[in-house]
């Protein structure tokens, strides 16, 4: 069927260099509270831990202290890049027999798992997994943070007591699960209007609808004052825990306090004459880094031949995904619907930070005592057993994030994306961009992109020539997609570059709270 879509609409978001600091996030908001952390002295770490609490305030379905991620750091002092896995675990006491297949095919979601019954492992208390973020977060400010803890968390606090604000945008994706959302009694109470409706304000009236997020925002109350431990082991964590117990899922607080997020060294990636750094083990980064080797030797002079080399080298990273990766101890070890943000300060130290729910709204659930959206970790496990990433209890997620940081000539440069499996193909197509096309990041986040998220079909974008869908269409199935505001066919990227002393950033063009904000003012 022929698209209704604009066929002469165009968007564009400004790029602006920089000598200070800047801030490219999913959220407006968000951004420009990184940047006023910026502007009051603090390093990129800093701004991070700001960033990554707020956007759990500002946009809820896609992250929050309930999530988890991973991180990669650069320090400009040492020309280090330090990675962080504080990514979501299996409860210890995950029963797999809870889990069993149903015979009905494949699960509609993220994974072309086999169904289980009642989706057990999608939504609902049962699918929740051991949330590593605040941890995570905190573990990286100890390392290098510069401001107190609890300045940074404050905004957070601030916009939560606020409430966020629903305008067309949080209705629109309200509305796009609110199905869901009303079979947990607290998620309807939070997201929807007598327990059915989204929120929503008037078609043509001004926002004047807010989010009830007095509960959140006593519970970073919490965390600001306490740190992780309030989280991990603390009466926060406890709260939370017997909440999802009381809803059927296995999450306690033992979990809870054993959790520990992964610190070493990022993985190097070499591509012609970039390096690359990404999170090693059980993320994209391998992911990505496959894909990239598979892509070194091919020709890249034409359009459609790049793209096919692209797809090539993606079928086959994610084909040694899919069937090798998993908590099998052979891997770095983490003991015990995402958003990404990037951030470069004017020291040039650089962060590039992803963190997620999982799902859109994560498994639908709210923790009544706690306010905190809970993710759907569980689903990152394959429920057929005798497989590397099969579920069982006590195991690390195999995540989709892949922040990279990355230096080409004379720039350095971070990039990553929220959107589940179409995140690697994404940060993938910006690599090469910037690496073989020798694109500015303005060029690289505007051009058009294709997804390879499995083995036997290419999402070519509409705006591409011709002749690019021809070529693909010579190794696998084609589909044309337009590049929209909701859904996302190519992932929502964000990314920043430091090049000659001056800084930049940009967002995917058709999001539209995504943002970059500049530490100097009245830029």
């Amino acid at each position: 069927m022929t698209s209704a879509l604009s066929r002469t609409r165009e968007t564009r978001k400004t790029v602006i260099e920089t000598a200070g600091g800047v801030v490219s996030a999913q959220n407006a908001v968000a951004a420009r509270i990184g940047a006023d952390v910026l502007r009051a002295g603090g390093d990129a770490v800093d701004a991070a831990v700001a960033v990554s609490f707020a956007m759990g305030v500002l946009e809820p379905w896609m992250s929050g202290p309930a999530g988890g991620g991973a991180a990669v750091h650069w320090r400009a002092d040492t020309g280090e890049a330090t990675a962080i896995n504080f990514g979501m675990r299996s409860p210890v006491g995950l029963r797999v027999e809870d889990y069993p297949l149903s015979g009905e095919g494949v699960a509609g979601d993220l994974f072309p798992w086999q169904r289980v019954v009642e989706d057990r492992n999608l939504h609902g208390a049962t699918a929740v997994a051991v949330p590593g973020t605040v941890a995570g977060v905190e573990a990286a400010h100890q390392r290098w943070g510069r401001m107190p803890w609890a300045e940074l968390v404050a905004p957070a606090i601030a916009a939560a007591r606020q409430g966020m604000a629903v305008d067309w945008y949080a209705s629109l994706v309200i509305g796009s699960v609110a199905r869901e959302l009303a079979r947990d009694a607290d998620a309807a109470a939070l997201f929807l209007d007598e327990g059915t409706w989204p929120k929503a304000s008037g078609w043509t009236a001004v926002p004047n609808c807010r989010l009830d997020q007095s509960t959140m925002a006593d519970s970073l109350d919490c965390i600001s004052r306490d740190g992780a431990k309030a989280l991990h082991g603390g009466d926060l964590g406890a709260a939370l825990a017997a909440d999802v117990a009381a809803k059927g899922g296995s999450l306690a607080l033992g979990d809870l306090a054993g959790y520990r997020p992964w610190i070493g060294s990022a993985q190097p990636v070499a591509y012609r004459d970039a390096l690359f750094h990404v999170v090693p083990g059980l993320t994209a980064g391998p992911t990505f880094a496959r894909a990239l080797a598979e892509m070194k030797g091919a020709p890249m002079d034409s359009l459609p031949e790049s793209f096919a080399a692209c797809a090539d080298g993606l079928r086959a990273a994610y084909a040694e995904r899919l069937s090798t990766m998993g908590d099998t101890g052979e891997v770095p070890e983490v003991p015990g619907c995402t958003t990404h943000f990037a951030i470069v300060d004017r020291a040039g130290n650089i962060v590039s930070h992803t963190q997620t729910l999982l799902s859109l709204f994560g498994s639908k659930v709210v923790s009544p005592a706690t306010g905190f959206l809970l993710n759907n970790g569980i689903m990152w496990f394959d429920p057929e057993q005798g497989r590397p990433n099969s579920l069982a209890p006590s195991k690390a997620c195999l995540m989709n994030v892949c922040p990279v940081i990355g230096r080409n000539d004379d720039a350095m440069f971070a990039l990553g994306a929220a959107g589940g499996r179409k995140i690697v193909s994404s940060v993938v197509q910006l690599a090469s961009f910037l690496v073989d096309k020798g694109m500015s990041l303005e060029q690289a986040f505007h051009h058009p992109r294709i997804d390879v998220s499995g083995l036997d079909e290419v999402v070519v974008d509409a705006r591409l020539p011709a002749e690019v869908g021809a070529r693909l269409a010579a190794d696998a199935r084609v589909v044309a997609a337009e590049r929209t505001v909701l859904p996302f066919a190519f992932a929502c990227p964000s990314g920043v570059m430091r090049k000659d002393g001056r800084n930049s950033g940009c967002t995917e063009i058709e999001a539209p709270w995504a943002d970059t904000a500049l530490e100097e003012e009245g830029q």
